[in-house]
This record gives structure tokens, sequence and C-alpha cells, in this order.
């Protein structure tokens, strides 16, 4: 019994769509920590300038001084050394706006695939109404006429009425 659940497990792990998840994972992992690090190093700086040389990173409530170190403390470091309990909002913001920046640019990404589909879709059905017969061979002399024709111009035979699309 579990010799059959090792074999399922092992052709589960080897198809190509857990394969392609397991890379995207792996990938979405990378991006994540790029983003983390634009947030932390490249916008938040000069946010923080701009708003008057704040570190958001050190922006936090202490509701427990530590039992080392009494506060005020210096930085979130210093109270998390002293053992005091904080609630870290700046930390906080920044996965935010890590957040809103990962999801924009999923968001463009699907957009993007969309587009493309869509635009694959729409070759593939003008294809297909190209390559859609707008002739039939008449019965009786073979010749190529008109789908809606009800009578032959080759042979003046009378053909079966066509039926009209709608």
């Amino acid at each position: 019994m579990i010799k059959n659940i090792l074999v399922e497990f092992k052709k589960f792990a080897m198809r190509g769509n857990v394969m392609d998840m397991a890379v995207g994972i792996i990938i979405g992992a990378a991006f994540g920590k790029i983003v983390d690090s634009l947030v932390k190093d490249i916008i938040m700086p000069p946010l923080g300038w701009a708003m008057g040389k704040v570190d958001f990173a050190n922006k936090y409530w202490t509701l427990l001084e530590g039992s080392t170190t009494p506060g005020p403390y210096a930085s979130l470091d210093a109270a998390q050394k002293a053992g005091a309990v904080t609630i870290n909002y700046g930390l906080f913001l920044n996965t935010i706006i890590s957040f809103i920046i990962v999801a924009f640019a999923v968001f463009m990404l699907i957009k993007a695939m969309n587009t493309v589909q869509a635009k694959l879709e729409a070759k593939e059905a003008k294809e297909a109404k190209a390559a859609a017969p707008t002739t039939k061979k008449c019965p009786y002399c073979c010749s190529e006429i008109p789908l809606d024709a009800t009578r032959c111009p080759h042979c003046t035979s009378e053909l079966a009425k066509a039926k009209k699309k709608k």
C-alpha cells in the first residue's frame, strides 16, 4: 500500500504542471526578495526623507517595556533586544507597499497575457472564417458554384434551396 502511494506521488510530482508550479514558486520567491529590496532600499528612504527624515523601519509602539532595559528605546532593534513588546507599524507599512507592487506587477502580467491571448483567438477566428468554404460543387456538372446558389449557372440545373444563416 505504501509503495502504491509512493508510485502515485512520483507520477504526480513528475507531471509537467507540477514542475511548472515549482519553477513559478521559486521565481516568485526571488521576485518577492527583489520587491522587498525595492521598497526597503529604494522607495522608503526618499519617502521617509520627504516626510521629515522618518525611518519607517523604526516606527513602532511600545506596549510593554523590556525586562532588561527600560524605555524609551533608540530603535526597534534596541527595543527587541531589551525584550520589549512592540507593534511594528513601520515594517507593516513596508509590507503593504511591497504587496501593492507585487499585486500591480501580477495584474500587468495577467493583463498582457490576456491581450496576447485575445489577439491569438481573433487571428484564429479570422483564419477559420477565411478557411470556411464559400463555394460548393454542383451535383450535376461538378462546377464550383456559390453556397447560396439555387440554380447552377453552368448547367442550369435546379438545386436544393440553401439554408440561410441567421
